[in-house]
């Protein structure tokens, strides 16, 4: 089976100290801590899993510029086999839409029976995936939590409200947004980062892919970040001190006084 994943270099949270820039247009990024998306690690190790069990490649694909090299190198120390980086200056500012087109571009080079995304990236919008299975004409799942292979059919469990499951079978070729939690990502150590670190990963452009520039860029994207702030905090939290006994007693007292206990 042939597959693409599509992955993102994104600041890491649990690195970084996140603040809004003075002018409220971005985040302040410099000396920013980068990583992988972490919806798209778990896609990543879904996919050589899938791999291990049935034969094939491991594709992973970015958009971004050579810094973004490192995240592709990560995931084939991680286990995928190949890398492409699409890199363009007219890249720079397409919004969801801008880069689902580069990504189908990227996807009709090759010949894949199942392209991978993460649920959501860094802004939250959840929706690349979509877009890309649109533009691509094949059928999409999104929060996908278990996938089976079952000949030219997967079936697939989606996370859906209230805890529930939701199993469907979709025919390949198909895009899936991969959930958090579907798998245990494994660790990538020293020696597998020094093995891939002279691998040639190739660099594709907008000539290379066949997009024109003005379909993509900040001057074709419609949707627009227009500020970043942080909300206004309200009342601190109420710290109850003593026993245990006498926390429970002050908790009851408080739930009693707003209505939550009768």
């Amino acid at each position: 089976m042939e597959i693409l994943v599509c992955v993102k270099r994104v600041p890491d949270t649990a690195e970084n100290e996140i603040e809004v820039n003075g002018s409220g247009s971005d985040i302040e990024r410099d000396d920013l801590v980068y990583s992988v998306n972490e919806w798209d690690n778990y896609a990543v190790e879904e996919a050589i899993q899938i791999r291990d069990n049935v034969g094939g490649t491991v594709t992973v694909v970015t958009v971004g510029d050579d810094e973004s090299e490192e995240v592709l190198r990560r995931e084939m120390a991680m286990g995928a086999d190949n890398g492409i980086l699409l890199t363009d200056d007219a890249f720079e500012g397409s919004d969801g839409k801008g880069i689902a087109t580069l990504l189908k571009a990227a996807v009709e080079k090759g010949k894949y029976d199942l392209i991978l995304t993460g649920a959501q990236a860094d802004d939250g919008a959840g929706q690349v995936g979509g877009m890309l299975a649109a533009m691509l004409d094949v059928p999409y799942a999104s929060l996908v939590n278990k996938i089976e292979v079952d000949g030219d059919k997967l079936k697939v469990g989606r996370e859906i409200e209230g805890g529930n499951q939701e199993m469907n079978e979709i025919s390949m070729p198909c895009v899936l947004s991969i959930q958090t939690g579907i798998n245990e990502p494994r660790y990538v150590g020293i020696r597998g980062i020094r093995k891939v670190a002279s691998v040639e990963i190739p660099e594709l452009g907008a000539g290379d892919l066949g997009v024109d520039a003005g379909v993509v860029g900040e001057g074709a994207a419609k949707v627009k970040r227009v500020d970043y702030f942080v909300p206004e905090l309200g009342e601190g939290a109420e710290m109850l001190e003593g026993s245990t006994e006498e926390i429970i007693a002050k908790l009851i007292e408080h739930l009693k006084a707003k209505g939550g206990l009768k």
